[in-house]
């Protein structure tokens, strides 16, 4: 019986949607929110199919509880989005300081996933956060302070913070934007 039960199991790990495309979420420790990024879009044959889209952009990387910021340039067979609010992607380091793999969702299908590889340029002892429309940076102890208080951690499955008067929760800091350029 236990070994119709581990088989089972088994079967059932091979079938997940992100096994079978070869992506662990585990494999994926830290969490990467995107607040911008520019696209340009390459296409390929008569029925103009995208063959890859490259840019560049802003974000925060949480590693260990820490935030830090860095831009980043990409070229990947997908284009990217911003974070959502204060959702993060899953990454990992491909090469400290380097570069960083995304775990990308697949719009509309539901726990399958794509990576994308992130050249980053990491920013000593800076966080960004958006204020008054726009993206500005701060020491990334002060940001920790505006986490631990919020009790945002990203990389614990606190990906929304606690606001406790309506003041804070109008003016949130790590919001992403609407809207990126794409061009076609």
């Amino acid at each position: 019986m236990r070994r119709v039960f581990f088989s089972l199991s088994a079967v059932l790990i091979l079938l997940s949607p992100l096994a079978i495309a070869g992506h662990n979420p585990a494999d994926y420790p830290l969490r990467v929110h995107i607040f911008s990024h520019n696209a340009h879009s390459h296409y390929t044959g008569p029925g103009r199919v995208l063959e890859f889209a490259d840019g560049e952009g802003t974000a925060n990387l949480y590693e260990n509880g820490e935030p830090r910021g860095f831009e980043y340039s990409y070229r990947c067979d997908n284009r990217l989005a911003n974070s959502p609010g204060f959702e993060t992607f899953p990454a990992r380091w491909k090469k400290k300081d380097q570069s960083l793999e995304l775990l990308l969702p697949v719009m509309g299908k539901p726990g399958e996933g794509w990576t994308c590889v992130l050249k980053v340029g990491m920013k000593d002892d800076m966080a960004f956060y958006r204020h008054n429309g726009g993206l500005d940076i701060e020491p990334s102890s002060v940001f920790k302070q505006w986490m631990e208080k919020h009790e945002y951690d990203p990389e614990h499955g606190k990906s929304q913070p606690v606001f406790n008067n309506p003041q804070e929760a109008a003016a949130p800091k790590p919001t992403a934007t609407a809207g990126t350029s794409d061009s076609k």
